[in-house]
């Protein structure tokens, strides 16, 4: 069972839904191993502390806020938390928009969400209002120390979640050398587009991911294969993770018709004074690791 990266609750008018978010993304970069040629001993990844030169474990190491050019304020993953206790458990819905509206330079990350055992029933129905309004809903996310706007959106029987970027994180393309829109002025004949769309039609067909592979990676993993044959190999002994993985939290189960009727009373907005809604707890950060490295002294450059 795959561990959740952050847990909390979606909020949907005065609908709460607990709900665990799991990466969506899976990186098949190659991963290759620093060496030191002379020996092939692993070369690591070392934090030294800038003072005295030395590494400094994880169970040493807190987060601090520099206010002032040397002078820290010591923040642990409790203050960060309760700083906003309501923003660090609670995807936010704030609105529902055509998808077709959503640029698609603004989409950043995909993630999955998966109810806790008490949302389901709610969580089901989002996903169907979702898909029959054909929109995509609009949240507010805390993921560790950075404040997300999101967009929901179905697919198949999951409702993934896809942080967005800012506009201030876009670069204005106002400055490159781009052909002008007009396609006349661009240089471009009717016949040319024309044929461009026959082009088109002709490449067409139904989508299928599957088909999509990464061949250099296929063609790098050839060539390691080939080295193996050849016996041209040596063996590094790799550490072992820990399992860190932490039980699901659970929440109270909601009268779903009495909130929407609530919700669509008030417009969706929540009462100033509204009752004490259950949350499931954030899920803890991964507890810190420490890894064993080689004893063998460095030999001194020539």
């Amino acid at each position: 069972m795959r561990r959740a990266l952050w847990k909390g609750a979606i909020s949907f008018g005065l609908i709460n839904i607990p709900v665990e978010l799991f990466t969506a993304e899976k990186h098949d970069e190659l991963d290759f191993t620093m060496l030191d040629k002379r020996d092939l001993s692993p070369v690591g990844y070392k934090r030294i502390s800038k003072k005295t030169g030395k590494e400094v474990v994880w169970d040493n190491i807190v987060k601090g806020y520099e206010y002032e050019d040397g002078k820290y304020v010591l923040l642990s993953d409790e203050d960060l938390r309760r700083a906003n206790v309501e923003a660090t458990q609670t995807i936010d819905i704030e609105s529902f928009v055509d998808a077709v509206q959503i640029p698609i330079t603004y989409y950043e990350q995909p993630y999955y969400l998966a109810p806790l055992k008490s949302g389901a029933k709610a969580y089901a129905l989002l996903r169907e209002t979702l898909r029959k309004s054909g929109k995509v809903a609009l949240a507010r996310i805390v993921i560790r120390t950075r404040q997300h706007i999101a967009a929901l959106t179905p697919f198949d029987d999951i409702i993934n979640l896809i942080t967005l970027r800012y506009p201030a994180e876009l670069r204005a393309p106002d400055d490159l050398p781009v052909p002008d829109a007009n396609p006349k002025k661009a240089g471009l004949s009717a016949k040319e587009v024309e044929m461009a769309q026959s082009l088109v039609e002709s490449m067409s067909g139904e989508w299928d991911p599957e088909s999509l592979r990464d061949t250099y990676r296929d063609d790098i993993l050839a060539m390691v294969q080939k080295k193996i044959r050849s016996r041209q190999t040596h063996e590094i002994a790799e550490p072992e993770a820990d399992d860190d993985s932490k039980p699901r939290s659970s929440a109270k189960v909601i009268d779903l018709m009495a909130l929407l009727k609530q919700s669509i009373d008030g417009k969706g907005k929540k009462p100033a004074a509204s009752a004490a809604k259950s949350r499931s707890k954030v899920g803890a950060r991964p507890a810190a690791k420490t890894r064993a490295r080689a004893a063998s002294a460095t030999r001194a450059r020539a």
